[in-house]
């Protein structure tokens, strides 16, 4: 294939956002799309393959709106636009920027950042019951956050309930001092971390005072009834088939409940099933209740984390196919 030039104009006040600390996210696209980047000062030319160039341009200048828009760039930014524009859906950046949940008590836009993230938050507003399933870093825990304090603040519910299962992750803490709300807070750190970033420390006092927010265990859920409430069950791959139906049947007039879990981190004893598990199976076909799965390409933490939970599901495939055909073989000897 022959090389084609092409100019492309990047001003002056952006290209330091659009192009990174050291060119670092040019030197990726020109990774990535085998094409060649040379600056000039009054924009730059792109060099390479006539698809690969025109690929090149656009991944710019949907960074480029981007940062117009006051966004920071970051290395996920850049890797997300990569990624589709191989698949031909460039203009999804965008869109997915113009969809700001809420700001932080910093003033920070809260957003989804994927398509997989748009889908689970567009979901949470059409459904009274959505399962929000993936890896570590998709936002499962905190885009529902943040939809739950946009829904407060609109009066749309009375008030937030937070829970999550108060099992340890695969180790024994044994005797904790204090008194019990001291005791079950270290499970409940990362929604209260999630709750001042969004609400603020004052905000959230003032409110759980009133008894309006509310971050509890899920046994204290056992025997309620919860009208007009958003009401979020993270962890939930660490509840057992009862304690799922029992958190289900809570459910009261004009609430909302996201249900998060990644089925791939449970730290239920061995041999238990994960009420999470036989939830999406009994619920699959409900209406008014949407199961969403996100997947590694739709992780927003450091890029590695993504490369480390793909690497995870690849050899956890891989060791799960071998398990299966030694199995099969080993049926197939005992009916010989």
């Amino acid at each position: 294939m022959s090389a084609i030039e092409d100019l492309y104009d990047m001003p002056a006040e952006h290209a330091a956002n659009v192009l990174g600390q050291c060119d670092k996210y040019l030197k990726k696209i020109e990774k990535v799309l085998h094409v060649s980047i040379i600056l000039r000062d009054s924009g730059m030319k792109i060099v390479g393959g006539e698809v690969n160039v025109k690929r090149a341009k656009k991944v710019l200048g949907n960074l480029l709106e981007l940062s117009k828009r006051g966004n920071e760039i970051t290395e996920q930014n850049v890797d997300y636009a990569l990624s589709l524009t191989f698949e031909d859906k460039e203009d999804a950046v965008l869109e997915i920027d113009d969809d700001i949940i809420c700001r932080t008590v910093a003033g920070k836009p809260i957003k989804p950042k994927t398509l997989g993230q748009k889908a689970y938050v567009d979901s949470i507003r059409k459904n009274t019951v959505v399962f929000g399933l993936g890896p570590a870093g998709t936002g499962k825990t905190y885009l529902a956050m943040a939809m739950a304090i946009t829904a407060f603040k609109n009066n749309e519910v009375s008030r937030i309930i937070l829970t999550r299962p108060a099992i340890e992750a695969g180790e024994n803490l044994g005797f904790l001092p204090g008194d019990l709300q001291s005791k079950v807070d270290p499970y409940l750190r990362p929604l209260y971390d999630a709750i001042y970033q969004i609400m603020g420390a004052d905000a959230y006092v003032h409110n759980s005072e009133k008894g309006l927010i509310e971050v509890a265990p899920l046994a204290y859920m056992r025997g309620r009834t919860l009208d007009n409430a958003f009401i979020i069950l993270d962890e939930a791959q660490n509840t057992t088939p009862a304690q799922m139906k029992m958190f289900l049947t809570r459910i009261g007039f004009g609430s909302k409940v996201v249900i998060t879990g990644d089925l791939t981190q449970k730290d239920l004893p061995k041999g238990t099933v994960s009420g999470l598990e036989t939830a999406v199976k009994v619920l699959d076909n409900i209406e008014d209740v949407c199961i969403k799965t996100m997947s590694n390409k739709d992780v927003v933490r450091h890029p590695l984390v993504q490369r480390i939970v793909k690497a995870y599901e690849e050899y956890e495939n891989k060791h799960q196919n071998n398990y299966g055909t030694g199995r099969d073989n080993r049926q197939k000897g005992r009916q010989s």
